[in-house]
């Protein structure tokens, strides 16, 4: 594994990802008047979060919509830092950086289209799904072989978790 991304992904703890998307495949699906909206998110992808858990790197979400499906996804995989609401999504990864005193060279953050513009620009590894906005694609280290909500997380769990060193030993957990 070679080049600067790969570089950039051996000294990411954090990931940062983007959920509408990203997380799923930017469909919503509205019920009714009295029912949520739902999302569908991908089991590959919550398997990849938590292989990079089981190796010591955090995952947080940060989304511009507000939405009980994420959290309650975002506690199915035992993510504690979900930051709904905000459009101002460069912001909102600089206060988390603050807030947890780290640097922004240690973070990797997946956004899809224009409002992730200024979270992947402060992240030390910017990502994107491969049918992000071109724009988007344009601007980032590391497109994922794969859209949203079809697998990009998980793509970008094992990108970062072979530059670690450690993905081969998690997948042998498993066989």
């Amino acid at each position: 594994m070679t080049g600067r991304a790969a570089q950039k992904a051996e000294s990411v703890a954090l990931v940062v990802l983007d959920v509408d998307g990203v997380m799923t495949d930017g469909t919503l699906v509205y019920r009714g008047a009295t029912e949520p909206e739902s999302k569908a998110f991908n089991i590959k992808d919550g398997l990849g979060i938590k292989l990079l858990q089981r190796a010591d790197i955090e995952v947080a979400i940060i989304t511009g919509r507000s939405s009980e499906a994420v959290e309650r996804r975002a506690t199915e995989l035992g993510i504690s830092t979900v930051i709904q609401g905000r459009e101002d999504k460069g912001t909102a990864l600089a206060e988390l950086l603050e807030l947890r005193k780290q640097s922004a060279a240690s973070v990797a953050y997946m956004g899809d289209d224009l409002p992730d513009l200024g979270a992947l620009r402060l992240a030390g590894l910017a990502t994107c799904p491969n049918d992000a906005v071109d724009l988007i694609k344009e601007s980032v280290d590391w497109v994922a072989p794969l859209p949203g909500g079809h697998g990009a997380v998980r793509a970008l769990c094992d990108f970062i978790l072979q530059a670690h060193g450690v993905l081969a030993n998690l997948q042998s957990d498993f066989q």
